[in-house]
Formats: C-alpha cells, structure tokens, sequence
C-alpha cells in the first residue's frame, strides 16, 4: 500500500497535505488551524460529538390530575372491568457507534509503500498536529488516531498495516512532543470506511489518510 495521500472534507474540519511519493506540494495547515478544527463548538447539547456531548433530564412531564374514587356498585363480578397489564416499555436501541462524529480532521501522511515507517514529509505532517495536541486549548481532550487504506490488497493487510501506520503516528505524538499516551488511541480501519466508493483492488489516493477524531475529555 502507498501512505495515505489526499484528504478529503469533514465536518468540522482541517485539511493538512503535503507533497510526497511523487503527489503536488500543497498549503500545510498550521497548529492554530487544527486547534480551531478540534476544538468542540456550537451547542454541545445538541451536537453529535461523543465524548462531549452535554445533556442534562429530560424535563419531568406533568401528571394528570388524581380524580376522587367512585363508589363502587355491587355490581355482579362477571361484569367488573378487568384491569390490564401494563405493557412494557419499548425496548430502546443503543445510538449506533459513530466515531466521526466528534471534531476531526484528516491529514495526509505519507509512509513508504507497504511500509509503517514515517517519511520526513511525513513527520513535517505531524509536526502540526503535535503542537496542537499539546497545546492547552487541547490539553484536556482525548483523541483516537485512525487510519485508512483504499481496497488494494487483502483486508488483513490492510487492516494491519494501517494499524502500524496509526501506532507510528502516535508514537512520534507522545515521543516528540511529549503528549500522554493514555490521551491517544490508535486504530487501523483498513478498508472499511472509505470516503470514495470505487471497484474492488483500486488504488484511490483520497481513502489513503490518517484522521484525527476528538474523543472528548
């Protein structure tokens, strides 16, 4: 596999590229703009970020008024209303799991191809995602690094592969600028989640990206 390549849009989102393994050289995004991409904004209440996501009860809901009792006829027992079983609450569905929906942004990171090791366009790459992460505006949250190959090649290798590829890229976050392991979690996707559709065993720079996804505090 070639190292992830273009990044695509997300919402809210920063997009970090770099030339590489022959790609155009682009406009990096500097840590202040990825500070302003993961950060959590707008109504937490009703925003989708897990992690993040403010609620407080439900507002109680106002009881009908307690009417008096009527006396009761002696009315033959055949004729006595039968009092029904309550019926049980339907049962609620956990909310599916949705790990993008919190503040993210993709960047690209270039790696040898079927390799986990960092190139230096690569490390330039991370360099602004490790100022940002350890800045004190983003001191407090956790964040799960992922990563995601197109469909070339088996799903086992690609799911392993990307699984190195995002430990390397938490590995240099805590190594170099001293970010907490325990706030980083790294997760290979494979070929799971592509952002482009395409035909089985076809290369598509656009679904090749490492994505930073805030977790929440």
């Amino acid at each position: 596999m070639r190292g992830f390549l273009k990044p695509i849009a997300a919402v809210p989102l920063a997009m970090l590229t770099l030339a590489g393994m022959g790609g155009v050289a682009m406009a990096q995004q500097s840590a202040d703009q990825i500070i302003a991409a993961l950060k959590p904004s707008g109504n937490l209440v009703a925003g989708p970020t897990r992690g993040i996501k403010l609620g407080g009860a439900a507002a109680p809901q106002a009881q009908a008024p307690v009417q008096a009792a009527r006396p009761v006829s002696a009315a033959p027992a055949a004729q006595a209303p039968r009092p029904q079983a309550a019926r049980p609450a339907a049962p609620v569905a956990p909310p599916a799991a949705d790990t993008s929906a919190g503040p993210s942004v993709n960047l690209t990171v270039n790696f040898p191809s079927g390799s986990a090791d960092l190139t230096p366009t690569a490390r330039a790459s991370l360099d602004a995602l490790g100022k940002a992460l350890a800045s004190s505006e983003l001191a407090s949250f956790r964040f799960r690094i992922e990563g995601h190959t197109d469909n070339v090649g088996s799903r086992e290798e690609n799911r392993a592969l990307s699984q190195r590829r995002a430990e390397a890229v938490v590995s240099y976050l805590t190594t170099q600028y001293s970010v907490q392991p325990s706030r980083l979690e790294a997760v290979g996707m494979g070929q799971e989640r592509p952002v482009v559709d395409t035909a089985p065993q076809t290369p598509e720079a656009r679904n090749r990206r490492v994505q930073v996804i805030n977790l929440g505090a």
